[in-house]
């Protein structure tokens, strides 16, 4: 079975030039950095990934009703 999460997250480039990718979730917490935005993101989702299959997928859901 496959559950979709989404996890919101920061992007913001460091003071040395890297970038910082930063995700508070109930239970845990994730950063990722890399040397552009998108190996930063990168980083992130392995760290992301590893605090899930550790503590398991965070109980918020986000629900996507179709409305007239």
């Amino acid at each position: 079975m496959k559950r979709m999460v989404q996890i919101p997250y920061e992007l913001e480039q460091e003071e040395d030039g890297t970038w910082g990718a930063h995700a508070s979730f109930p239970g845990g917490g994730a950063h990722g950095i890399g040397e552009t935005p998108e190996e930063a993101v990168a980083d992130l989702y392995e760290a992301v990934s590893l605090v899930i299959e550790e503590l398991g997928p965070p109980q918020v859901l986000t629900i996507v009703q179709d409305v007239a």
